[in-house]
């Protein structure tokens, strides 16, 4: 038997009321045997079977929207808005503008978190190479010591201390690539920016992410992908609905909205994503639940008996959507080098050859332009760049002197395919016309000396190129002890 029952659409242009018909549904008792489950948004993810439906977990609290009555109903032809309608009598449907959450990443408690992205990352205002992996410490300030490392448990190549606590992927906003995921060392990969907190004196990983990214990893977890294929996918958008509101009427921590478990809704971050269950996200951006202007907090659960209306004036509320905070734009970064290894300008801002380079009168000198970024001396005695007509080489007893080709491959052979067509003679001066060029005096090669790895050792070079012989960066027998990150969480 159907009834009518309103639910609203809250628009610019005024609240839009409509007639939804509704299954009355005859109550009865959520048998919950041998489980003590949390009274919160959301319980159970379901497997469908040939002509069955089978929970995984607990049935759930019976609050809100029942998946199962969901699923029903969206085979009997009902809409995600007429589903709402029925577990949610009273509410309006109402729109948000893109924003972000932060998911409290609960199996990441008491560690460091150890990430990387295979096409490079952000972290304290620099650029790591794809690969390279920053592990972040929080410090009571609210900020952060990052070290960062050739893989998860390669050489150190730098760290320093940041005001930013987070990790960023390379590119900012939602649906980015995959290679731009931040992946934990040893688990699982996040959209959008990772970072650290403390509570008390307990570490904490937060996951800031654009909403809809993160309900692309919650819907899969909460709710079967392929409901989609059994005439159900208006039950997942009616799930995404829920889902969003949900997630935004939460207020849990000072340093994050909502956790990544069943306490708060279901989030393995990326593992689990499925099209299907994204394209119900995106069928529904921006469409939240209302109650009196603000956002519901939409508790739903996996009760097997279809469940009932609910008495939504029982559910806590959230900010209206006007207080929400829209996303904003990442920090701006460093420009990626070419190649991957290559990142000690992205690294280090301007570096010694950079400053001679200058001095000298950049693109207008005799040098020319750049043809390739900063290389290593061998032994990382020091660095040099390559220029059309010369190269500038930087030690760190020497400080960056002009030399010619010759005098590069004496120090560096294996250089000579890198270099320009123009590789003869000694680099010119510009000077203005009517004066006399003067050509720049080679460098003894001999004065250029590559020292021994026992001389390297304790001899930095500038900035980061050589941070484990700095002093002041990790001596070799005191490696921070940087822990190991636990297994992907699967948030069952």
């Amino acid at each position: 038997m159907r009834a009518d029952t309103k639910i609203n659409r809250r628009t610019g242009r005024g609240i839009r009321r409509r007639a939804v018909p509704m299954i009355r549904t005859v109550p009865m008792p959520v048998l919950v045997s041998g489980t003590v489950l949390a009274l919160t948004g959301a319980i159970g993810l379901w497997q469908i079977l040939p002509g069955q439906i089978t929970p995984t977990v607990g049935a759930g609290h019976g609050r809100g929207m029942s998946q199962v009555g969901a699923f029903d109903n969206a085979r009997a032809g009902w809409s995600a808005e007429e589903i709402l309608g029925h577990y949610y009598p009273g509410a309006d449907l109402g729109q948000i503008g893109p924003t972000t959450i932060g998911v409290r990443l609960q199996a990441q408690d008491d560690a460091t978190l150890d990430t990387f992205a295979a096409a490079g990352a952000q972290v304290a205002g620099r650029t790591i190479g794809p690969g390279d992996a920053a592990h972040l410490t929080p410090l009571p300030d609210g900020g952060a010591n990052v070290v960062v490392t050739a893989g998860c448990d390669g050489e150190v190549l730098w760290q320093a201390a940041t005001d930013d606590p987070f990790v960023y992927p390379l590119g900012h906003g939602a649906g980015r690539p995959a290679e731009e995921h931040l992946t934990l060392c040893g688990g699982t990969a996040y959209r959008g920016a990772l970072g650290v907190a403390l509570e008390g004196e307990s570490f904490r990983t937060v996951n800031e992410v654009d909403l809809d990214d993160y309900l692309a990893g919650v819907l899969p977890a909460e709710m079967q992908a392929n409901w989609a294929d059994q005439g159900a996918f208006e039950a997942l958008r009616a799930q995404a609905i829920a889902a969003r509101s949900y997630a935004l009427a939460e207020n849990r921590y000072a340093y994050a909205q909502t956790c990544d478990t069943t306490d708060c809704q279901a989030y393995p971050g990326t593992v689990k994503e499925d099209s299907r269950s994204t394209e119900a996200v995106a069928a529904t951006t921006g469409t939240v639940l209302l109650r009196d202007g603000q956002i519901l907090r939409s508790e739903y659960s996996a009760a097997p008996d279809g469940g009932r209306p609910a008495d939504i004036e029982t559910f806590e509320v959230g900010p209206s959507p006007d207080e929400l905070v829209e996303s904003a734009p990442a920090p701006p970064i460093p420009a990626v080098p070419a190649e991957p290894d290559l990142t000690i300008e992205a690294l280090a801002g301007e570096s010694v050859i950079d400053t001679e380079y200058r001095r000298i009168g950049g693109a207008n000198s005799a040098v020319g332009e750049p043809i390739g970024p900063e290389m290593l001396l061998p032994q990382r005695a020091g660095t040099y760049r390559l220029y059309t007509n010369g190269v500038i080489v930087a030690t760190q007893t020497l400080g960056a002197q002009v030399v010619d080709f010759s005098t590069l491959l004496q120090l560096v052979p294996e250089a000579g395919d890198q270099l320009p067509s123009t590789a003869s003679g000694r680099p010119q001066l510009k000077t203005p016309e009517g004066s006399v060029p003067q050509a720049v005096s080679p460098v003894d090669p001999q004065a250029l000396q590559v020292p021994t790895d026992a001389e390297v050792r304790g001899e930095p070079v500038h900035g980061p190129v050589n941070p484990a012989a700095s002093p002041g960066a990790h001596p070799e027998n005191s490696q921070p002890d940087l822990g190991a990150a636990p297994g992907p969480h699967d948030g069952e």
